[in-house]
């Protein structure tokens, strides 16, 4: 046998497959055509993979694939000898069934093998099983790769024979096997594997032939006029829509959605090339955000912007599928298929203005916001009620806050919204500029959707705060009192969101300046969610919704935090539940205490005596000096009674750095109190007296955190 290696390709077409999912197909099929052929080490150590897909095709080539895999020697533990052999050594039915079972049927019994495991023999087959060969293993990867790509909903169609019916993510029309250049024997979706392609659906030379596995990127391009890999088509688009932009001054502007739409028009052709059209500028009238949404999203262009300004132009790019010297009719096609959309987009603006904002407040009362929770126009109440606390504790302004809450929703009735929902809150702060609505109240419309906070709060943002913070305490409380609590994946209201999204307001809040640097702050996140709790009506909301809500929060503090600092550290804080807007402060200063000498002694010491206290029977009373006897737990009474005082002074000021810096001072009469002195000593006024020391002690140790938790 021939250990030898050659490249293998596998290539499906198909119909057009779904364009957002494309790559992540590509990659699966290529995968699990790898993973089988590796198990049944049918691969090279030297072997790479190149995955392929394209609208109509999903194809791999894998470098080093044996023919057949090296021998494989195997130990089988078959059964006990007593119940493999009878009383004269022959075998018994159960172990000619068992060796069935096996595929050794025809094993010479006299090799089988005992060992003992310690209580009694076993019977052992060994030997050298033949390498799977690529045929067969190939067919299962197919099956394999076929079965595990990540597409919820499969199509059903019956085969040319009109009574067979195969089930895969679109019709599939041919399979081609190329070991080398020998067809592999393997057949999937009623296909039988070959060599023969087909191209490009208009601009190619009908069926092409690949005449081997390293010829498929070349021939497909030579002769089939497609661009098989994804990567490589990708970066082509990107520069032509370069190349055009600059030439014309423009860019194509910086924001995610463009490496999106990159993405989903690379798998939407298989021979890109650009082109550039236009409209008329009559249309830069229009809110721009809703020009460039029908753009994208409908006709998958990329529109172009002014550098200078970031402002919209009157040009765009067409990624096409054909190439030709005379495009002008696939440009004024296009040309003539945007212009509707547009015109469209500015008539549902120009009829959007006529009503003012204010009046449609009132339309909010025949939406359902949820069948539990009553009316967008109920909620909405509550929502303001909401803003008008916070505001009212921050020193805020209360009227613009309630303004503002009273018209974050009103733009849901507009045609534009109801056009396209995703430009909720943009076109209502469009439509409240346009109204004369103040500046703060209209930036509080446009950031409301707004993922998280991620600049300090100034005196100008700090209404579009207030009522982003309200918002999302509502959405928390509700959606998670009557019971619609995020499980596993499934969060369809987004409280994961809504609670990282609150985490980031009090953290911008604090940045700037609006919440002391104490506990004693204005805003609470208890505060917040008990004022949130109460714009429901008596008993809607569990009595446990408020402490299941601020778990819920700081539970995904932590999973956030938990990626940029170290997990205890991370624990440590979280297991006080501080003021929210403490937490990555206090974080910090752990992280920085931790890496003290006396980090671990103390965080060792503060675990024993949480362990004492735990076990203490009844209250932990007062100190009293006179009962403390021994120099090693009067020079601890000592170390509390001076550094209890600047401790203290200092959480209150925010330096948990220092607070901590401060605790370490304790290190050495702490060591010698645990080495000198019987805590449970057998007088109970004085076990009870030392008790109270080490409570004095663990409440100055977990000021900041719970230290105990950095304890290894």
């Amino acid at each position: 046998m021939t250990t030898s290696t050659r490249p293998l390709l596998v290539e499906l077409l198909t119909e057009e497959l779904p364009p957002k999912a494309l790559h992540k197909l590509g990659q699966a099929f290529a995968e699990g055509l790898r993973a089988t052929l590796a198990k049944h080490a049918l691969l090279d150590d030297a072997n790479t993979v190149t995955a392929f897909a394209t609208p109509r095709r999903l194809a791999v080539r894998l470098s080093h694939v044996r023919e057949q895999a090296p021998d494989q020697a195997y130990a089988e533990k078959l059964m006990p000898v007593k119940v493999g052999l009878d009383a004269e050594g022959k075998p018994t039915p159960a172990l000619t069934k068992k060796l069935a079972a096996k595929g050794l049927e025809n094993i010479d019994l006299a090799t089988l093998a005992r060992e003992s495991d310690g209580k009694q023999e076993y019977l052992i087959a060994r030997g050298t099983a033949p390498g799977a060969k690529l045929a067969v293993g190939l067919q299962e990867g197919l099956q394999a790769a076929i079965d595990g790509l990540p597409i919820p909903k499969v199509m059903q169609y019956q085969l040319a024979d009109g009574v067979t019916t195969v089930k895969f993510v679109r019709p599939a029309h041919r399979l081609i096997a190329l070991h080398g250049a020998d067809i592999v024997p393997v057949a999937a979706l009623g296909l039988t594997a070959g060599r023969s392609t087909q191209g490009h659906r208009f601009m190619s030379s009908g069926v092409i032939d690949i005449a081997d596995a390293t010829a498929y990127e070349t021939t497909l391009a030579k002769q089939g006029r497609v661009v098989a890999s994804f990567e490589a088509r990708r970066d082509d688009i990107r520069a032509q829509l370069q190349s055009h932009a600059d030439k014309l001054g423009a860019t194509l502007g910086d924001d995610p959605e463009v490496l999106a739409l990159l993405d989903e028009v690379t798998a939407l052709v298989e021979h890109p090339t650009v082109y550039v059209g236009q409209f008329e500028e009559q249309f830069l009238q229009v809110p721009q955000e809703c020009l460039i949404l029908t753009m994208r999203l409908n006709q998958k262009y990329f529109p172009l912007f002014d550098p200078a300004t970031g402002k919209l132009t009157h040009r765009f790019l067409i990624v096409s599928n054909m190439q030709t010297d005379n495009p002008v009719h696939i440009v004024e096609g296009n040309q003539r298929v945007v212009r509707p959309r547009l015109a469209d987009a500015q008539f549902f603006f120009e009829t959007d203005r006529k009503t003012p904002l204010a009046a449609r407040v009132e339309q909010l009362g025949s939406i359902v916001y949820h069948n539990k929770l009553g009316t967008q126009l109920e909620r909405v109440e509550r929502v303001r009620a909401i803003a008008r606390g916070v505001a009212e504790q921050l020193g805020s302004d209360v009227a613009a806050a309630d303004r503002a809450a009273l018209l974050a929703k009103a733009d849901l009735g507009t045609n534009m919204v109801g056009e396209f929902p995703e430009l909720q809150g943009v076109m209502g702060a469009y439509y409240a500029a346009g109204d004369g609505e103040s500046p703060t109240v209209v930036q509080a419309l446009r950031d409301q959707y707004r993922i998280r906070l991620d600049a300090p709060v100034n005196a100008e943002s700090l209404t579009a705060a207030i009522l982003f913070i309200a918002e999302r305490a509502e959405t928390l409380i509700g959606i998670w009192g009557i019971g619609l609590a995020p499980t596993g994946e499934r969060d369809p209201f987004g409280l994961r969101r809504a609670a990282l999204g609150l985490i980031s307001a009090f953290e911008q809040l604090a940045a700037g300046g609006w919440l002391a640097a104490s506990a004693d702050g204005p805003l609470s996140l208890d505060g917040l969610l008990t004022l949130a709790t109460e714009t429901f009506p008596a008993g809607k909301i569990p009595a446990d919704t408020l402490a299941e809500v601020r778990t819920f929060i700081f539970e995904r503090y932590r999973n956030q935090l938990a990626s940029d600092f170290d997990r205890n550290a991370v624990d440590a804080v979280i297991a006080l539940a501080p003021p929210l807007h403490q937490v990555a402060a206090r974080v910090r200063a752990v992280t920085a205490f931790g890496q003290l000498p006396e980090a671990a002694s103390l965080a060792a010491a503060n675990k024993r005596i949480g362990n004492l206290l735990k076990k203490a029977e009844g209250e932990i009373g007062s100190v009293d000096a006179s009962r403390l006897t021994e120099p090693a737990e009067q020079a601890l009474a000592s170390a509390v009674a001076t550094l209890r005082p600047q401790a203290e002074a200092q959480l209150q000021a925010g330096d948990f750095a220092g607070s901590l810096s401060t605790l370490a001072q304790a290190r050495e009469p702490v060591d010698a109190f645990f080495a000198d002195v019987m805590v449970m000593a057998e007088d109970p006024a004085v076990r009870a007296n030392r008790l109270a020391l080490l409570g004095q002690l663990h409440g100055l140790m977990n000021q900041v955190a719970d230290i105990s938790r950095l304890a290894q």
